[in-house]
């Protein structure tokens, strides 16, 4: 069986830039909240076009440390889309406040921004936007229905690093955009490791203390905290792979470009919006054929993973929001359709042609 995505590969092409990083760090003997994360931290804000940037523990723990910082809590709503991983609603349910959910839109699978003002109530606090895929939001119309109600905006941009909106680049778009660097991401390390990214000073330095045990300063707690800290050796890694971001996204570009080539008229494939730069961290197709599709890529050894199977209000832990099958229509027929093909910069083009051609020949047989 091929890999689903080969991170050795990648590891392989610049093995001695991550070799000689991490024995430096080694040799150093400093590993927590050294000059390598305060460089990467540097590199994210010229890279992002962001006043501030303060590395952390995961993505999970920059969502949950961004509302923190908000002061967003009990009695809160905050408004985000049922189609995402876990985390964008663990972190809401963290902090004690109440995911509110709005359907998606059928091309992006973002959150329609357009059905967002019926869910506002007076709790509303904050809309969480998630660029799922690494296709951009509509961050124009978010926004812009956030200053009207007088709401905050975090970008859950897990899955988007170095995606742009008419060549400003995702994370900076909102109050506060988080980044997760888990190793699968399009900039990944060797572990976890997450980014909060903002242009309010305020909030930066209130997430640096949230992120260090409450701490502004050696034994000193203002507040309680969390242990959250993004670790040299991660940071290290980070900055190595950050100087082929681009590279690496160009190339996921090109293989999604032929894969949409080859599928375009047989299956839904991802859509870019006007003025976007989607970076495909997943290369999703639709298909009321998707678990015929499956099992023959399999058969072929070539795996494909669903993304995501159940919706969020479909999930047994969010029972008590009391949302049941049939309130989001359209989430719940992409869940039933959507299909991630293999994906990553250093997949060779032959395997897409291949994966290409096994889906065609298996629709072909049903048509």
């Amino acid at each position: 069986m091929k890999p689903f995505i080969d991170l050795k590969a990648q590891y392989v092409n610049i093995k001695e830039e991550i070799l000689e990083c991490i024995n430096e760090i080694l040799e150093s003997s400093h590993y927590i909240l050294g000059e390598n994360v305060k460089n990467f931290e540097e590199e994210v804000k010229t890279y992002l076009g962001v006043k501030e940037a303060v590395g952390v523990a995961s993505g999970t723990d920059a969502l949950h440390l961004a509302l923190r910082a908000l002061n967003i809590g009990k009695g809160d709503e905050v408004i985000t889309t049922p189609f995402t991983f876990f985390a964008t609603i663990e972190a809401i349910v963290y902090v004690g406040a109440k995911p509110v959910f709005v359907d998606i839109e059928e091309e992006t699978y973002n959150i329609d921004p357009y059905k967002i003002e019926e869910k506002i109530t007076p709790n509303t606090k904050a809309i969480i936007a998630v660029h799922i895929f690494g296709c951009p939001a509509n961050m124009e119309k978010i926004n812009e229905i956030a200053k009207k109600y007088g709401l905050k905006v975090i970008e859950d941009a897990a899955q988007a690093f170095g995606a742009k909106i008419k060549d400003i680049k995702i994370g900076s778009l909102a109050d506060i955009g988080c980044f997760s660097f888990y190793p699968s991401k399009n900039l990944g390390c060797f572990g976890d490791g997450g980014m909060i990214v903002t242009n309010s000073v305020d909030l930066a330095e209130k997430i640096r203390i949230l992120r260090n045990h409450g701490s502004p300063g050696r034994y000193i707690h203002d507040t309680i905290g969390l242990n959250s800290r993004l670790d040299e050796i991660q940071a290290g890694i980070l900055r190595v792979k950050m100087k082929y971001i681009d590279q690496y996204n160009e190339l996921r570009r090109k293989k999604a470009a032929i894969y949409t080539n080859f599928l375009n008229d047989i299956v839904i494939t991802p859509k870019e919006p006007l003025n976007a730069y989607h970076v495909y961290h997943l290369y999703s197709i639709r298909s009321k054929e998707r678990d015929r599709i499956k099992e023959m890529l399999y058969n072929h050894g070539f795996p494909s993973v669903v993304y995501y199977p159940i919706p969020m209000h479909l999930q047994g832990a969010l029972k008590f929001l009391g949302y049941k099958e049939g309130d989001f229509p359209i989430t719940e027929a992409v869940s039933k359709e959507i299909l991630s093909l293999p994906l990553y910069p250093e997949l060779p083009e032959e395997e897409v042609f291949q994966i290409s051609q096994i889906i065609m020949r298996c629709l072909q047989k049903n048509s």
